[in-house]
């Protein structure tokens, strides 16, 4: 088991544990969690010995290996298979061996330890590996230095997959994944044979993938059984007691302090009031939690614009005379919230250039509103931002005629305070590098976002502040991310990006899991008998009819909002006593001629509202 006893350690002068423990049985899988700067990946490498402790242990047993994922992807001639077959490198030099050696023992020993670790498998493990993580067999062929920064960190993530040491140490994997290597990876770890920590922001991957979870705060570790979800109600509950606790300490503190100042000058009453002292002398203090400052993504309000926003007809695009996408006929509203969905390379990417004018359609029909705004945030912005200006200097560049407090202001609305506001980029955390650039992606109020893989780099608490944003937001939204959470949440519409098109998916997020973990399946055969007996079931509406109930159900709501909104205010106008004077009689009968027209289309919206609602649960039960 790992065994971290009393650990201390800081960080130029600033603390990042304090005699802090934890133990993790063998076998077990972990979620290392915690707000962003707390120390985690530190403590990955304090745990590879990489730094020395100032006080406290690690041990681990011995002969134990640990493994991560190198911090440079490789860039080798070597191809993908050959690298991930070189990080098991017991085999690896057990196979040069078998090529040279002449001694017949020596022979029967290598030949009798190969089989022992299963080598001749390896090849095959290795490639469905790298298949799982979106290689097939002649991307596998290849060498590593034909792939981008990006591709080639799946390849070392493939590797140490492969090598298959006692502690894997994993940091944020998913970050160089798209959605179905994720899914992958998610299934991968539950059948890991090995002990694995796994530091990530993904909630659905600690839900499914892991056991247990191991929170990092105040400078402490404490481990919690169960997956995120689990922890975090746990956590929840023990904040409120803690909370509880302290309050009924002051309580008890307050009333031992007010009789020691009542009474502690009178002499029949000092002994009682000088053991109270005492009393307040020994009493361990329990602290209320501090509520850590709310993450918060506050997105402007663009003006409503007539639907379609944007639509295309038997639209073709791709590059130089390269063709990536065609047939496309689409249309975005202003109240959609896509997702796409398909493989890396497939053309998520570009379609969202399209989409955002930063591709010229190759032909076909392809139709915008005029005053049409879009909104565009990609990873690769992040590296883009000047790392020797401040956040409020990238601002100034962009709105030069306001002034510093409205800019600041704009900070504020996204996270970043005083202290970020005037720190260069470079020493900003990945977070909020994040932050700064989504800031600027939608500082026009964009009546369209498209958003590639916006939670990379952001925790967990960050994630769930932007599914908040993206949820009040009244533009539309096209997602692409493998943060099943902030998907399943966000979108009500799929476009699965796939052989050269793109098409709505009629499906749903869990149907789309299920499909991508069970393509390699075989189908099961039918049951004649089963089948004979079984009553044919209504037809299920389509992606499409679904998708047209839930807007339906959608505007009756706001139409109702809107009407109640109108009652209320017309309440209030009709409690003034000084409509009723004489003089306003006429004045007073118009107010509630308008009462009464509103009651009546209020009870005809909700009647609306319920039957949408009706009509769109038989739809979804199907």
């Amino acid at each position: 088991m790992l065994r971290i006893q009393d650990i201390t350690y800081s960080v130029e002068g600033r603390p990042l544990f304090e005699e802090a423990s934890a133990t993790i049985p063998n076998g077990h899988k972990v979620g290392l969690v915690g707000r962003n700067g707390t120390g985690k990946t530190t403590l990955f490498r304090l745990i590879r010995g990489e730094l020395a402790l100032e006080t406290g242990s690690i041990t681990l047993p011995s002969k134990a290996q640990i493994g991560g994922i190198a911090q440079e992807a490789p860039s080798s001639n070597v191809s993908l298979i050959d690298t991930v077959l070189a990080a098991a490198t017991e085999r690896a030099a057990l196979m040069a061996e078998a090529e040279t050696a002449t001694d017949p023992t020596r022979i029967a020993e290598v030949q009798t330890r190969l089989a022992d670790i299963d080598a001749w498998s390896a090849e095959a493990r290795a490639a469905s590996i790298l298949k799982g993580l979106g290689f097939d067999e002649e991307a596998q062929q290849r060498p590593c230095s034909d792939f981008s920064g990006g591709w080639r960190m799946r390849v070392a993530l493939a590797a140490v997959l492969f090598s298959e040491p006692d502690l894997l140490l994993l940091d944020e994997p998913t970050n160089y994944l798209d959605l179905e290597g994720a899914l992958w990876l998610e299934a991968y770890l539950v059948k890991y044979p090995h002990t694995v920590i796994i530091i990530s922001h993904d909630r659905e991957l600690l839900n499914r993938s892991v056991g247990g979870i191991l929170h990092l705060e105040d400078r402490q570790l404490t481990y919690y059984g169960g997956n995120y979800d689990q922890f975090a109600r746990q956590r929840a509950a023990n904040r409120a007691n803690q909370a509880a606790q302290a309050k009924k300490q002051d309580a008890r503190r307050a009333h031992l302090q007010s009789f020691v100042d009542r009474f502690k000058a009178k002499a029949s009453k000092a002994k009682q009031a000088q053991s109270r002292v005492k009393m307040l002398e020994k009493m361990e203090t329990i602290r209320a939690p501090e509520d850590a400052a709310r993450t918060v993504f506050t997105f402007p309000t663009p003006e409503e614009l007539s639907p379609p926003i944007i639509a295309t007809e038997g639209v073709k695009v791709g590059y130089d005379d390269k063709v990536i996408l065609s047939h496309l006929d689409l249309r975005i509203d202003q109240d959609d919230r896509i997702a796409l969905l398909g493989k890396n390379g497939e053309g998520k990417s570009t379609l969202s250039k399209m989409l955002s004018a930063r591709l010229a359609p190759m032909g076909g029909k392809m139709a915008q509103s005029s005053k049409l705004r879009i909104g565009f945030f990609a990873q690769h912005q992040v590296d883009e931002l000047y790392i020797d200006e401040t956040p409020l200097q990238h601002l100034m560049r962009e709105r030069a005629t306001e002034g510093q407090p409205r800019l600041r202001a704009r900070l504020a609305g996204f996270g970043l305070g005083a202290d970020q506001a005037d720190t260069e980029v470079g020493r900003l955390s990945g977070g909020q590098k994040a932050r700064l650039s989504l800031l600027l992606a939608t500082l026009d109020a964009p009546h369209l976002l498209i958003l590639d893989e916006p939670t990379n780099h952001l925790d967990i608490e960050s994630r769930e502040a932007l599914v908040e944003a993206l949820t009040a937001y009244t533009g539309a939204v096209i997602l692409v991310s493998h943060d099943m959470h902030l998907l399943s949440l966000v979108a009500d519409r799929l476009w699965l990006v796939s052989k050269g098109t793109v098409k709505p998916y009629e499906g749903d997020l869990a149907s789309y899991r299920a499909l991508l973990l069970e393509k390699d399946k075989p189908a099961p055969k039918p049951n004649a008998k089963a089948a004979k007996k079984e009553k044919p079931k209504a037809a299920r509406p389509s992606r499409e009819a679904i998708l047209a109930l839930r807007k339906e159900a959608r505007k009756s709501e706001e139409r109702v909002n809107k009407l109640t909104q109108m009652k209320d205010k017309l309440d209030v106008k009709l409690a003034d006593p000084e409509l009723y004077e004489p003089e306003k009689k006429d004045e007073a009968r118009v107010w509630q001629g308008k009462h009464s027209e509103v009651i009546v289309a209020l009870e005809r919206a909700e009647l609306l509202w319920m039957r949408a609602l009706e009509k769109l649960e038989k739809a979804e039960a199907l």
